[in-house]
């Protein structure tokens, strides 16, 4: 247990990065090449995620679609419209743009793969989470924009336009997606065998995109504007926020009549946002505005569900009859 509620590497490095950026932030002419060389580090990243989706399992999980329909709604549906019940009592708590990041991190897609790990670890339906994963990761690409422009940036910006930050998303991310996807069965097994740089490459990428945005923010005044007390409560925010969620991902599946196996996945699947292609998303789309704050509560949010999924999964894997258990264990 004590194990698993450890911080693991990567997120001692997102510490290091946040740091780093408060300490020596980059700005200026360094800060726009470090930018450029992010985007295309953002684009082969894409590529790759592309290249590890396998076809067979997406064929096998697109059949599935109830299943899809649920995650689905939980992702795109439930998750914005409990963080826009929440706006009255969030925004004079965090504050304008940190009530932005906590709404923007509502709108982004499942990460596809701790889900899947979970899935896996739990003796879930690892094939149905693949593709429902993947597919809103995909959707993703369209559907957060759009709900950023609706209920973000068009009531700060008149007139804002969704459809330049549509192409650029689709350029950065989703071309490279379809090119790893077709050059997969060249591309993967190199992948295979060179599984740590694989893995170095797309933390790497994560870690250069949070050390710009907090750059960003910090020379722009971040820890002026955010103190400890904020970040407590942004915290304990994320808290709540995932309970219920989790709450709602473990009863309404069970509901539904779907098995255990789907519930499983249903269950890591609903409950998760992506930090890997959240913080790329937030730099196309936050242009101008308070990166470092906009990306700071997925962070947040990342953390927890990874400590309370990785604790949920473990238990389910020793006792898959008693998943009730594992949430309230989990709670207190």
């Amino acid at each position: 247990m004590l194990k698993l509620l450890a911080l693991d590497r990567f997120t001692i490095l997102l510490i290091v990065m946040v740091i780093l950026a408060s300490l020596l932030p980059i700005s200026g002419l360094a800060a726009d090449i470090f930018s450029v060389i992010t985007s295309v580090a953002i684009a082969i990243l894409f590529f790759l995620h592309g290249a590890k989706l396998s076809r067979e399992a997406v064929v096998q999980g697109i059949m599935h679609w109830k299943f899809h329909v649920v995650v689905f709604a939980f992702t795109f549906a439930l998750f914005p419209l409990l963080g826009l019940l929440a706006k009255p009592l969030l925004l004079p708590m965090l504050g304008k743009e940190l009530y932005w990041g906590f709404l923007f991190m509502c709108f982004l897609p499942s990460t596809v793969q701790s889900s899947i790990a979970f899935t896996s670890v739990a003796k879930g339906n690892v094939a149905s989470a693949v593709c429902s994963a993947s597919f809103s990761n995909i959707v993703g690409m369209f559907i957060t924009p759009v709900l950023v422009s609706f209920f973000i940036l068009g009531q700060s910006q008149h007139g804002f336009d969704p459809t330049s930050s549509i192409l650029q998303i689709t350029l950065l991310l989703l071309v490279p997606f379809i090119l790893g996807q077709i050059l997969r069965p060249y591309v993967y097994p190199y992948m295979l065998k060179l599984p740590s740089i694989v893995k170095a490459f797309d933390q790497g990428t994560i870690l250069m995109v949070v050390y710009g945005a907090f750059s960003g923010a910090v020379v722009a005044g971040l820890w002026q504007e955010v103190s400890w007390q904020t970040l407590l409560a942004l915290t304990l925010v994320c808290s709540v926020f995932l309970t219920i969620i989790m709450l709602l991902a473990l009863y309404i599946p069970k509901w539904l009549g779907f098995n255990r196996e789907d519930q499983v996945a249903m269950f890591f699947c609903s409950s998760k946002k992506t930090l890997a292609s959240g913080v790329p998303m937030a730099q196309i789309l936050f242009i101008g505005q308070p990166l470092g704050m906009i990306v700071l509560p997925i962070m947040i949010f990342h953390q927890i569900q990874l400590m309370v999924c990785g604790v949920i999964a473990n238990y389910w894997s020793k006792h898959p009859a008693d998943e009730l258990n594992a949430i309230e264990e989990c709670k207190e």
